[in-house]
């Protein structure tokens, strides 16, 4: 058995405050930027999956594990799953008016989450981050943003292992005069962009601050503006793929070509 998740944390947060909406949405957070494990009846096979449904309240609930070891334990050894992002994960059982039943036995995140849960989580992230132009006139060091926002962007960084070299977080001042904080992304791995940008995108749907807003922009390393982020922003380091592995986008992070259900 696995030691404590991130999102066991989450959960424990959630579950010892439960009139606090931002402990509630912190989890939500976790779960949707959590790889998460979903058990099959069978091997997966062009693009459709067949979950295995537990049947619990009337509803039923597809299962799934944020750790692999965790799906072992339950399934009492190997066992065909699919790897999806949570935020995938929703988006697939929202439209089939299906649950999530998360880490049973398995985990002090263990939680029945019911259809209406997952509608929820699906709709509140359905929106893609829009795109714009505009030209930078300042950038300075970050500030006034939650410990909470920081560790969200610093895990979710942390899971795009070989999309990008780095990122910067700064606060912005554009030509028109409008302030916001920027995540500047350096050297992305192309077609990579949409992945990332949704994924700061999410963060801020869940933060749960009404007012927070945070652009993302794409740089190359040799580009003027990549050293001025460096002289004044909070860096995050992107960890390398694995030795020969080519980089690819968080799992399930593409909503236009989720796997389907059979």
């Amino acid at each position: 058995m696995t030691g404590n998740t991130p999102l066991d944390a989450a959960h424990a947060a959630m579950e010892a405050a439960p009139g606090d909406g931002r402990a509630r949405l912190a989890f939500y957070d976790r779960l949707a930027a959590a790889e998460l494990f979903v058990l099959l009846e069978g091997e997966a096979t062009g693009g459709h999956v067949r979950p295995r449904l537990f049947e619990a309240e009337g509803q039923s609930f597809v299962l799934a594990f944020d750790r692999e070891e965790r799906l072992a334990d339950f399934a009492g050894g190997a066992a065909p799953y699919v790897a999806l992002s949570g935020r995938a994960v929703a988006g697939m059982l929202a439209p089939e008016g299906l649950g999530l039943a998360l880490n049973p036995g398995a985990g002090p995140s263990e939680a029945l989450l019911p259809a209406e849960a997952m509608a929820w989580l699906a709709e509140t992230l359905a929106p893609d981050p829009g795109e714009t132009q505009a030209r930078l006139r300042e950038l300075h060091p970050p500030r006034g943003l939650s410990e909470a926002v920081l560790s969200g962007l610093d895990a979710r960084l942390a899971a795009a292992a070989g999309l990008a070299r780095c990122a910067y977080l700064v606060e912005a001042v554009y030509d028109s005069g409008a302030r916001a904080h920027l995540l500047g992304v350096i050297g992305a791995v192309p077609g990579a962009e949409p992945a990332l940008a949704r994924m700061v995108s999410d963060l801020v749907q869940l933060s749960g601050q009404e007012a927070l807003a945070i652009d993302v922009a794409f740089f190359d390393a040799a580009a003027p503006v990549a050293e001025r982020l460096a002289g004044v922003g909070l860096r995050f380091d992107l960890p390398a793929p694995e030795f020969g592995h080519e980089p690819a986008a968080p799992p399930g992070s593409d909503p236009d070509t989720p796997p389907r259900l059979r």
